[in-house]
């Protein structure tokens, strides 16, 4: 059986609670930034995304890039990739922000899980829309889209608690992508149905639980960078339904303790 996933935090960023909650404070409150390991009878060792690395805030990079990286300021923790995990046989992509894939050259043995549509209009446009969305091509390895094992081409099957279809990523119903539409194109969250109490990474779709429990989405600027509104809608109607009827759900950039 799939080991239960821990989520660990690489990194740190500042922002008002006002830009994540509507009606929030104008104070300042610490954002994670989460990414997580497991460990699967068959896969191995497992990553879900890397989190932010010394691949964003140091060394040589593109203009964009210094500029994403200096208006965020990222505050890597001493658990932020490679370093903590320098043995990896798989990657599960939530989605293809820079906090989200930023180690990947680190590791270029490992399979490489994805939603192929997302990779696929990604890399085949031109660089202003990819920094627009937040994606850079300079943090994909140069071999992703031939590694890129498609979440789509994977086993249809229901998710549990209304979740709706997802893909059965290891063929074994261990661990499952779900679609969560809204944030970014191809955003999908992974959920361990067998677990006692059935556990969903949400990844980004929302930064903060209260988001999605009080319905009180931000409103700009984050709501500027939403890729599909009636699609994060929709999502947080989903993943608030799945929480009350008794799922567990762990969000990257949640700042509350996890259990």
């Amino acid at each position: 059986m799939s080991g239960r996933p821990r989520f660990i935090n690489s990194a740190w960023v500042k922002a008002p609670e006002r830009f994540v909650l509507r009606d929030g404070r104008w104070s300042l409150i610490d954002l994670a930034v989460r990414y997580g390991v497991f460990d699967h009878p068959a896969a191995g060792r497992c990553l879900i995304d890397t989190g932010y690395s010394r691949r964003v805030t140091h060394g040589a990079r593109s203009l964009p890039l210094w500029l994403y990286a200096a208006i965020l300021r990222p505050r890597l923790d001493a658990q932020a990739l490679p370093d903590a995990a320098p043995d990896i046989d798989a990657i599960l992509l939530t989605h293809l922000h820079a906090d989200h894939v930023s180690a990947l050259k680190d590791y270029p043995d490992a399979k490489i899980y994805a939603d192929g549509a997302s990779v696929d209009h990604f890399l085949g446009g031109g660089a202003f829309g990819r920094t627009r969305h937040g994606v850079f091509k300079e943090l994909l390895p140069a071999d992703f889209k031939k590694r890129v094992i498609r979440f789509e081409t994977l086993p249809t099957v229901e998710a549990p608690l209304g979740l709706g279809l997802a893909r059965d990523v290891f063929g074994d119903g261990e661990v499952l992508a779900v679609p969560l539409p809204g944030h970014l194109r191809g955003h999908t969250g992974l959920l361990w149905p067998k677990l006692e109490r059935p556990l969903l990474y949400a990844a980004d779709a929302q930064w903060l639980a209260r988001a999605v429990m009080e319905d009180r989405p931000p409103g700009p600027p984050a709501r500027w960078i939403i890729d599909d509104a009636r699609g994060d809608a929709e999502t947080r109607r989903r993943i608030a339904a799945f929480a009350r009827a008794g799922g567990e759900v762990v969000y990257c950039h949640d700042p509350e303790p996890l259990a």
